[in-house]
């Protein structure tokens, strides 16, 4: 009987931590926030840019980035590295990417370090894929 009372305890006990830290996993995978992206995207201003207007510059256009192969926006010159990655821009592929570039892409010319937070990443996801290969924004 005290066996099965410290079982049916250490169960119950299991069984609140893991939906803990499942309720703590899907908090972190909240979808992005186009607005706050916005705001985020302003670090990478330096180099890219986006909308109708935009124009390479120390890094490609952005419009249309998300489904798009790495190392073929128009009239940039890529690294080898990012042109022979195979990579496609998904979501999954730019949060990797966003966290550390070097690390997916050795060789890129891209110097910046990465973001740290996962909902910064998502907010500036769902950002840039707002605007389609010309550089106009969807409707919501």
């Amino acid at each position: 009987m005290k066996h099965a009372k410290m079982r049916s305890t250490i169960l119950g006990l299991t069984t609140a931590v893991l939906t803990a830290v499942g309720s703590a996993q899907a908090q972190d995978k909240s979808p992005g926030n186009a607005d706050a992206g916005a705001s985020v995207f302003k670090r990478c201003m330096a180099c890219h840019a986006v909308g109708p207007d935009a124009k390479n510059g120390v890094g490609p256009v952005l419009n249309g980035v998300v489904g798009r192969a790495a190392g073929t926006y128009p009239s940039y010159s890529y690294s080898a590295a990012n042109k022979n990655s195979g990579l496609t821009w998904d979501e999954p592929t730019l949060t990797t990417y966003l966290h550390a570039p070097r690390k997916l892409v050795p060789g890129t010319k891209m110097t910046f370090a990465g973001l740290s937070k996962d909902q910064e990443i998502a907010d500036v996801i769902a950002y840039l894929k707002q605007f389609n290969a010309q550089g106009q924004k969807a409707s919501p």
